[in-house]
């Protein structure tokens, strides 16, 4: 992990030359290792920082690279041994590099497989077509493989003939500078992208390119209970690309809310407000679900937040399986009584109840 060297000298990322110099001057002279209570590491961590930030072209190497080079192409502090190559990904003078990136194509002469552009669209989904599921179609103007060739870039019937910059091979040697010295590394032949090959009469339709923009239409199947936020993974649908794989489609679903339901795991849930009566003395009631309307029963007795719980009626898990719908009920009440309702309560409560 590289260093903060603001937060070492204590100072904001703003700060001028004299702040970085008065704030080192200030913990060299707290932790320098002569004094009785020095503390040297931490002496050697602040001139760490001074040496950076006090120099404008190291400082802004650090800003925007979050490391000094030293001046040399080579990450302050230096490789500490060229064996082990501390000086990359994992010391704390490292420049966080990907040694495969670095080195891959210069010793193994590895290149690396072209790869299209991932494409990310939103969808917007009622509250019911994501509980119980819809395909919906979306049309795209993006680069495909031309339906024509096929890929190849050929016109119909043409021969391919041997590629003439890199002899068929589809790949060309180079030799690349680097801040350890000149390599022979390998790329894939840009004419041929890698073919080795190319069409004798080019395909009038995409005129050799193998690849055309045009409108295409995918078919997105949204499966049932798809939460809000979700996202869905067309492989190969994204960006096509001239010798390499095409990136992928991206969809995020984004799900409407519903006035009455929510969506818990498997189960829809919902409030019902019941009179008092109803819930001393039990009632039935009409219930609006996502299938149409029920008649449930409302057993007598039942209390203020109690749950009931209505089989089959919350989210398809297969053809013959679903989630619940679980009914909150909430005992509404009354804001007034008249003298006659009042009386009863009244013996309601001489009766304990």
């Amino acid at each position: 992990m590289n260093k903060d060297y603001y937060k070492i000298l204590g100072i904001d990322k703003k700060a001028s030359k004299t702040d970085i110099k008065k704030a080192f001057h200030k913990l060299a002279h707290k932790y320098h290792p002569d004094k009785a209570n020095g503390d040297e590491g931490k002496f050697k961590e602040a001139s760490e920082a001074y040496s950076v930030l006090s120099d404008d072209r190291k400082r802004s190497e650090y800003d925007t690279y979050g490391q000094s080079f030293g001046g040399n192409g080579v990450p302050q502090g230096g490789f500490g041994g060229f064996s082990g190559f501390e000086g990359f990904g994992q010391g704390s003078q490292g420049f966080e590099f990907d040694l495969g990136d670095i080195f891959g194509d210069i010793f193994s002469g590895r290149s690396r497989a072209k790869r299209g552009s991932d494409i990310s669209i939103d969808i917007q989904v009622s509250f019911a077509e994501a509980i119980f599921g819809i395909e919906r179609k979306v049309v795209l103007t993006k680069n495909s493989t031309c339906s024509v060739c096929n890929g190849t870039g050929a016109k119909k019937g043409s021969e391919m003939e041997t590629c003439s910059v890199c002899g068929g091979n589809g790949k060309i040697h180079e030799t690349k500078q680097s801040f350890l010295g000149s390599f022979s590394t390998v790329k894939t032949c840009e004419k041929c992208q890698g073919k080795g090959k190319i069409p004798k009469d080019k395909c009038s339709d995409c005129d050799g390119i193998g690849i055309l923009r045009k409108q295409e239409e995918f078919k997105i199947k949204i499966p049932a209970g798809i939460n809000n936020g979700e996202m869905i993974r067309l492989a190969g649908a994204g960006e096509a690309v001239v010798g390499g794989n095409p990136g992928d489609l991206y969809i995020k679903v984004h799900v409407a809310s519903h006035s009455l339901f929510k969506k818990q795991g498997s189960d829809l849930i919902m409030d019902l407000g019941v009179k008092l009566t109803d819930a001393l003395l039990g009632s039935e009631y009409n219930v609006e679900t996502l299938d149409g309307k029920i008649k449930i029963k409302i057993p007598k007795g039942v209390t203020h937040g109690e749950i009931l719980r209505v089989k089959d009626k919350g989210v398809p898990l297969s053809e013959r399986r679903r989630g619940n719908l679980l009914i909150t009920l909430n005992i509404k009440l009354p804001n007034k009584l008249s003298r006659k309702a009042k009386q009863l309560v009244e013996e309601l409560k001489n009766e304990g109840v």
